[in-house]
């Protein structure tokens, strides 16, 4: 790592985060930050379910709502209101994160000063994103690549081949931006929340009583039925919010509004809709729980369909490499971290920036 911090370019002299169109932002925000919460909807409802999860439950009508219930108050309460209301106000000079939000906390005189405690819990959630920042991009890539296999099973020996190299190119591609990045995959996550709308919205016609689950008290009797098993579920349904911590963590990239109206206008509804449909699909037909989400698919669209998945499950790893990148550059300005590159990669926006050695970092890891 080199021993200063270098910039390719001045920064911007303002501290927002672009003056440009507020749709170009809200496009690249799509395509940065959602990539990862957006693809849940492949996995979440199947590990609830499927018979191959090692702590399913089985897909009866009182537990199908439960779990629906789960997931809609879980994405409301803590992306909704928790993240996109609350959060998202504390930022610090118009960085977000976890380091960004310890750095708000003012010091504090005397014996009891809690701050040494604040900074080791912040220090903690930083090395856990760092973690994700590893761990996702593998696993994501991978398993969309998989997909191959479903449709010839003479690929399987290429999987591993084609892994490596969609996850290089996308390490290289980090140079361009997080902003020249998310216009290229803007459009396509645009055409996966699209596709998962009108699939769920398919599965919803067919049963809308499905939305009595919205009713928190399928949840509450959820639990009350299953007990400890319950509890375990829960961890399940959490994946349904993976990713979330990205939308604060690139605030500095776009800025609060473009993250929300991301969010409300399109993200959010598409993924309620395809939640409920892969729900009712599951209350008309129980057996489709092996893999709900590819069951809502008419057989003719299948294939199209694993490959805007595979496309939109590489994409989901672009939010933790860029949030790698934020949380870095906090670290460094805070002394938590060694000076090391940091490239400003826009005019309009102080906050997108890309660091070498971190991508190179995550890259090998």
């Amino acid at each position: 790592m080199t021993t200063a911090t270098e910039q390719s370019q001045d920064p911007p002299k303002s501290h927002g985060h672009g003056t440009g169109s507020k749709w170009a932002l809200m496009l690249a925000a799509i395509g940065v930050v959602y990539g990862d919460i957006g693809t849940s909807p492949l996995y979440a409802i199947k590990e609830c379910f499927s018979p191959e999860s090692l702590h399913h439950v089985d897909p009866t009508p009182a537990n199908v709502l439960g779990v629906l219930s789960l997931v809609f108050w879980s994405l409301t309460l803590v992306v909704s209101v928790k993240y996109l209301t609350f959060v998202l106000r504390a930022d610090n000079d118009g960085a977000g994160g976890i380091l960004a939000l310890f750095a708000l906390v003012p010091p504090k005189e005397g014996k009891r000063d809690s701050r040494p405690i604040l900074l080791a819990c912040a220090l903690f959630g930083a090395a856990l994103l760092y973690g994700d920042g590893v761990i996702t991009p593998a696993i994501s890539v991978l398993s969309a690549v998989e997909g191959l296999q479903q449709a010839a099973t003479s690929l399987k020996p290429v999987v591993v081949p084609i892994t490596c190299g969609i996850l290089i190119g996308l390490f290289l591609l980090q140079k361009r931006g997080t902003g020249g990045v998310g216009k290229v995959f803007g459009p396509l996550m645009i055409i996966w929340f699209v596709s998962i709308a009108v699939l769920g919205i398919g599965g919803i016609i067919k049963n809308p009583h499905v939305f009595v689950a919205i009713n928190p008290l399928y949840a509450v009797e959820f639990f009350l039925h299953n007990k400890g098993h319950g509890i375990l579920i829960l961890g399940s349904v959490v994946l349904c919010i993976t990713g979330g911590e990205a939308l604060y963590a690139d605030m500095g990239h776009f800025g609060r509004k473009p993250i929300r109206r991301s969010w409300f206008f399109l993200v959010f509804p598409a993924l309620l809709l395809n939640y409920f449909g892969q729900g009712a699909l599951l209350l008309q037909n129980p057996a489709a729980a092996t893999n709900p989400f590819y069951a809502l698919v008419p057989g003719w669209a299948l294939y199209p369909m694993i490959g805007v998945a595979t496309t939109a499950a590489i994409i989901a790893s672009q939010a933790l490499i860029s949030g790698a990148f934020s949380l870095t550059q906090q670290a460094v300005q805070l002394g938590y971290f060694p000076r090391i590159t940091i490239v400003h990669t826009s005019k309009e926006s102080a906050g997108q920036i890309y660091i070498p050695e971190i991508n190179y970092a995550l890259l090998v890891a």
